[in-house]
């Protein structure tokens, strides 16, 4: 068989690593994923995040997922349950990894009995304007002013905005294009003037002439873990308490546009959101209406 070229790390000290040399047969199963889902298009991470899981079930029962039980299936869930999963996002991708094996490997769903993930019906935090306005006040250098700037000003996820490339930036209309990260298709967001003035500076400054953000990753862009520090660091300095992530300014874009009255349709496509379903959350957010919602205490001591 030969060799895959992208996995690297497999005679490394890794969890990935550990299974292949440990675990009967996980090698050649794990070859099989990885093609699948690079035909499939799947994402780096997604792949990155199944495969560990199976790697890690694998070590803890000393064999492939695909021969274990149903009971021992559910026995480890459960255990993960018990002790307190890490997140939902954590068992979420453990779930969805095993579904994605037994289906490549030919087996009834029947046979495997998961569990169902329940959907997060919270709604997500946002900043005010004026917290928008802290971060990009506290970003000293002009490529963390943009960061905001694109992440907030545009709706970015994360992983967009470190794949944008210079080709994918329209100066003279203002308008840059997405490529599809989620979903089935590419879509097109304004800039405005002070994101083009920004854009064009930063590229004068850096001599960029592929990603508009460079770093050490993989393919040279600038890394996740990398915006997210900026974004926690800015957040730090600028004293906003919230809880807050980089997505934390893709759901406030899409609050702030809602409230200046821009419709819940055209925001679905700016978001790039698939179902309208999944963008109807941010009417439970926005303040918006005929008559903007009060706290009734401050009308009592008329204060509105």
């Amino acid at each position: 068989m030969n060799k895959i070229s992208t996995l690297p790390s497999i005679n490394e000290i890794t969890l990935l690593g550990k299974a292949c040399r440990e675990i009967q047969g996980f090698e050649e199963l794990y070859r099989r994923f990885e093609r699948r889902m690079q035909v499939q298009k799947r994402s780096e991470s997604t792949k990155k995040n199944y495969a560990l899981h199976l790697a890690q079930i694998s070590l803890h029962f000393g064999c492939l997922p695909t021969v274990l039980e149903v009971d021992q299936i559910e026995d480890y869930l459960q255990g993960l349950i018990l002790k307190g999963t890490p997140s939902d996002s954590y068992f979420k991708h453990i779930v969805y990894g095993l579904r994605y094996l037994f289906r490549l490997e030919g087996l009834n769903d029947k046979r495997i009995e998961l569990p169902k993930i329940k959907h997060d019906k919270k709604l997500p935090m946002v900043l005010s304007r004026e917290e928008v306005k802290a971060l990009v006040k506290h970003a000293d250098l002009l490529k963390h002013k943009l960061l905001v700037g694109l992440l907030y000003g545009c709706g970015l996820r994360c992983g967009e905005v470190r794949a944008i490339r210079l080709r994918d930036i329209d100066l003279g209309r203002g308008m840059l294009l997405v490529r599809k990260t989620k979903g089935n298709y590419d879509r097109y967001v304004p800039l405005g003037s002070m994101l083009v003035r920004g854009i064009q500076q930063h590229i004068e400054s850096t001599g960029a002439t592929d990603y508009l953000f460079t770093g050490s990753d993989f393919d040279s862009r600038y890394s996740q873990r990398g915006v997210q520090w900026v974004i926690k660091t800015l957040a730090k300095k600028a004293g906003i308490s919230k809880d807050m992530t980089t997505h934390t300014l893709r759901h406030t874009y899409a609050t702030h546009l809602l409230e200046d009255g821009l419709d819940i349709v055209s925001i679905k496509e700016l978001l790039g959101h698939a179902h309208i379903e999944t963008t109807m959350m941010y009417l439970h957010i926005a303040k918006t209406g005929r008559k903007a919602p009060f706290c009734p205490l401050d009308k009592l001591y008329n204060q509105v």
